[in-house]
């Protein structure tokens, strides 16, 4: 069973101009002139960790990480302003065009598997290869089942704790009621409201490895702003048309594409991998029986790994080739 390649540092970090407000953070680690590669945070404002650096081998990859706009270490944290699904696609293109890479493998889950196909819809010329992870198509079945009616009905006890974060007149329009709640002027209700979405992310995203943060924790400042930028792109409906994303996969066929999806992954349901894989006949399609929403867990990684290692072989890269 493959696991994560040991810790690396960057040997190059800068923060991309962006001809905007935003100054997005980037940064460089493993082989200078390996296989590039660029790793696609979710979210929209979860960050890139460490550990992401961990999924391509080092002697092998030159992998490229970058916070999108608002998030991370990027600047100014939570700024709405210029930030759309548009921005950050088009923050990709500045980052290979000053890299000077010609084509990439483009690797990303949920949020960041969504901006993956979206990127790749438009630069397909750019695009080596494709390892999408948890598959999100940001249509409005998927909001309805994070925010609606789906979710709630697995995790009730703490659907009941984010509904009750807002005013009962505001409930029967949930995402409303929330984005009222963060954009509003009572300080009280904007850091419930707050610390309730990320604790309802957290428990569905991680299941039963989900551990509640202590009781009567204050949502942070920072907390809010990225509560206020997940929620910019859900009520925006992530910036693209209905069903964008697989009714414009027919120019995909030829990318050598691998999509992964955890069957007990109740933040993506397994209905967008399958659909996904529907339009991308062709690519290899991965159904985890035991694994969630995350990237962690044997399973999961062993499986991510797998298909970056797989890729290098496919394009006849080993540590003696460099």
């Amino acid at each position: 069973m493959k696991t994560l390649y040991p810790e690396i540092l960057p040997y190059q970090t800068f923060f991309l101009d962006t001809g905007s407000e935003h100054a997005v953070y980037v940064e460089q680690s493993g082989n200078p002139v390996g296989i590039p590669v660029i790793f696609l945070h979710g979210g929209p404002c979860s960050g890139t960790k460490p550990d992401h650096r961990r999924f391509f081998n080092p002697d092998l990859y030159r992998i490229i990480l970058f916070d999108q706009r608002g998030c991370g270490l990027s600047l100014p944290f939570g700024e709405l302003e210029n930030n759309t699904t548009q921005d950050l696609i088009d923050d990709m293109e500045r980052i290979r065009k000053q890299l000077a890479i010609a084509k990439w493998l483009v690797f990303g889950g949920s949020w960041g598997g969504a901006l993956a196909l979206l990127y790749a819809q438009q630069h397909k010329d750019k695009v080596a290869g494709l390892i999408i992870r948890a598959v999100f198509l940001a249509r409005q079945q998927d909001l309805d089942w994070f925010a609606k009616d789906g979710a709630g009905k697995i995790y009730p006890e703490q659907w009941q704790r984010l509904s009750e974060s807002i005013p009962e007149h505001a409930q029967n329009n949930l995402l409303q009621g929330l984005c009222d709640a963060v954009w509003g002027e009572d300080e009280v209700t904007k850091r419930r409201a707050a610390r309730e979405w990320m604790a309802w992310g957290g428990q569905v995203s991680l299941g039963g490895e989900y551990r509640p943060s202590p009781k009567g924790e204050h949502a942070t400042e920072k907390m809010v702003k990225q509560v206020r930028m997940e929620l910019h792109y859900a009520r925006h409906h992530y910036f693209i048309e209905e069903n964008r994303i697989l009714d414009n996969c027919d120019g995909l066929a030829n990318i050598p594409t691998v999509i992964i999806h955890g069957r007990h992954d109740f933040v993506c349901p397994m209905e967008a991998g399958y659909s996904l894989h529907k339009v991308l006949p062709n690519a290899e399609y991965i159904v985890l029986p035991n694994a969630g929403h995350v990237a962690q867990g044997k399973e999961m990684i062993d499986a991510l790994v797998a298909a970056t290692d797989r890729f290098s072989e496919r394009c006849g890269y080993n540590r003696e080739s460099l």
